[in-house]
């Protein structure tokens, strides 16, 4: 979905396909049939933005042969559907019955990590729209903190990565830009912590992807943290539109009983509380449930990306407010801080039994209804919708 933002320039709406597990090309070409096309028809566009996942399988195979890239761009012009933006965030797996800790490897000290990334911004390069010269793609912010490579490591990869980049430019024309998604318990968990590492790099084609989710479980203010990253001219490269779990009271029972439902085993559901001594966490829900390793005196927030247009019910909440807010300085002023956004729940099948959907049908109801409620709250900052 494409909008014009007062001042001319396009901004893109897209959603993540990361939510339909598929690690092959085959899996990816199914995807476009089975789930991203009822979507685009069930918001009665001729067009449809997708944020394209590819594990490393689907990546290398587009890559390593130039007839299966055209024949992906042309199924995905067939059934009305176009790529601005990857996520390149999760290697592999990420529709395993597990993957907690996995998503996080390889990290940017790890030369897979580089090959892959470089292997997305060429397919990407091919899979632009012939009337678009910008892509973006999220990846991995820098490792989790664990790791055992200084930053340095990460830093060189990086810097080989942007001049990659400079050269597909130069062979293409294409520009492609790689964001860093600040994410809780990594080594860039806030944006805040991004600034060293993007300074340092100091190349307008390494920035940051703001995720929504993640900037209001570490209790980022979205005005304070998007002000200092353009302070820092650190380029804000795309933004995951997201929203976390929320439970105000956490040391009533009844509080910690709602919680509990969604402690699930796939995922890592990082959870924090901001206290006068500052941040406080744990690596996963279950921990914070499990006695008193967590303050429960003020409220706590979770990495589970629950749907947009649908919070949980009382007493718990989403952060949907944090996502307003940030959308609104992302692309409410007289310029857009980024061009490409990307509905991002890909924990539809991890929800409480109840709330998940079942079946096709109901999933593609669900990520329509959420593409519609971000498309309202653009259109209500003075976008206009494009045909």
């Amino acid at each position: 979905m494409r909008f014009r933002h007062p001042d001319g320039s396009t901004v893109h709406l897209a959603y993540c396909t990361n939510v339909h597990p598929a690690e092959t090309l085959g899996g990816v070409v199914a995807q476009l049939r089975d789930h991203c096309e009822p979507v685009r028809r069930r918001l009665g566009r001729d067009r449809l933005g997708i944020g394209l996942w590819l594990a490393a399988d689907a990546a290398r195979a587009l890559d390593s042969d130039p007839s299966a890239l055209r024949a992906l761009r042309a199924e995905l012009d067939r059934r009305g559907l176009e790529v601005v933006t990857l996520n390149g965030f999760p290697y592999e797996g990420f529709g395993a019955e597990e993957v907690k800790y996995r998503v996080y490897r390889p990290d940017w000290a790890d030369p897979e990590r580089l090959e892959h990334t470089t292997a997305l911004a060429r397919v990407l390069a091919g899979l632009l729209p012939d009337d678009v010269t910008e892509g973006s793609i999220s990846t991995l912010p820098l490792a989790w903190r664990t790791a055992a490579h200084g930053t340095g490591h990460h830093e060189r990869a990086l810097r080989t990565l942007a001049e990659r980049l400079d050269a597909l430019e130069e062979l293409t024309g294409r520009s492609i830009r790689i964001g860093l998604e600040p994410e809780p318990g990594c080594v860039v968990e806030t944006t805040h912590d991004a600034l060293a590492p993007l300074s340092a790099i100091a190349h307008h084609r390494i920035g940051v992807c703001v995720d929504t989710c993640h900037l209001a479980t570490s209790f980022e203010d979205p005005h304070t943290a998007l002000d200092a990253l353009t302070a820092a001219g650190v380029p804000v490269v795309k933004s995951q539109l997201s929203a976390a779990l929320h439970a105000e009271h956490p040391h009533l029972p009844e509080v910690r009983t709602a919680l509990a439902a969604f402690d699930e085993p796939r995922f890592l559901h990082q959870t924090r509380t901001a206290t006068a001594a500052g941040l406080r966490g744990t690596d996963d829900l279950g921990e914070a449930l499990g006695g008193d390793t967590l303050p429960d005196a003020s409220p706590w927030r979770a990495h589970f990306h629950v749907p947009l247009h649908a919070a949980p019910a009382a007493p718990l909440t989403s952060t949907l407010p944090v996502l307003k807010a940030a959308l609104t300085r992302l692309v409410g002023g007289p310029h857009p801080l980024t061009r490409h956004l990307e509905v991002e729940t890909y924990t539809w099948q991890a929800l409480p039994p109840a709330l998940r959907p079942r079946g096709r049908t109901q999933l593609a109801d669900g990520i329509a209804a959420e593409l519609t409620l971000a498309r309202d709250l653009l259109t209500d900052l003075g976008l206009k919708e494009l045909p």
